[in-house]
């Protein structure tokens, strides 16, 4: 059912949860496991022109943390692994390596969020992706 499983990821503490989630998907379908770290380019553009360089090598160097983590995960589940960091607007990158990329689920955390902090937080990459892709997303709710 599923040929390639894509695990997008920010790098935060919740991506151990959903890539056990798509390394499952992956192993139990042969797939292969795609990650994908998006330098959110809106951020380095914010900066003063002076912080900016910093600023995109700081989150360059937390995306190589966070796709090193996937070919570990990958690798123990026994997968193959393609790790991809793209710089964009996270949700529009994400769902465009997913078309592009021939995807066939996404594979995105979130984190559990009530009241007045899930009204603030609707416009979430994960959200958008939801909203925007291409193929199913499977959304890992991270306490």
């Amino acid at each position: 059912m599923y040929d390639s499983v894509l695990v997008a990821t920010d790098g935060s503490s919740g991506t151990t949860e959903t890539l056990a989630h798509a390394t499952s998907i992956a192993r139990d379908n042969d797939a292969t496991l795609h990650g994908l770290y998006v330098v959110d380019r809106r951020l380095y553009v914010a900066a003063d022109k002076a912080n900016q360089d910093e600023v995109r090598q700081s989150l360059e160097e937390e995306g190589d943390v966070a796709l090193d983590d996937i070919v570990v995960g990958g690798e123990e589940a026994g997968v193959e692994v393609v790790t991809t960091m793209a710089e964009g607007i996270p949700h529009k990158t994400i769902t465009d390596y997913a078309e592009e990329e021939d995807i066939d689920v996404i594979v995105m955390g979130t984190h559990g969020r009530t009241g007045r902090d899930r009204v603030a937080n609707l416009g979430s990459v994960t959200e958008r992706v939801v909203q925007s892709a291409p193929v199913p997303v499977l959304v890992v709710h991270i306490e």
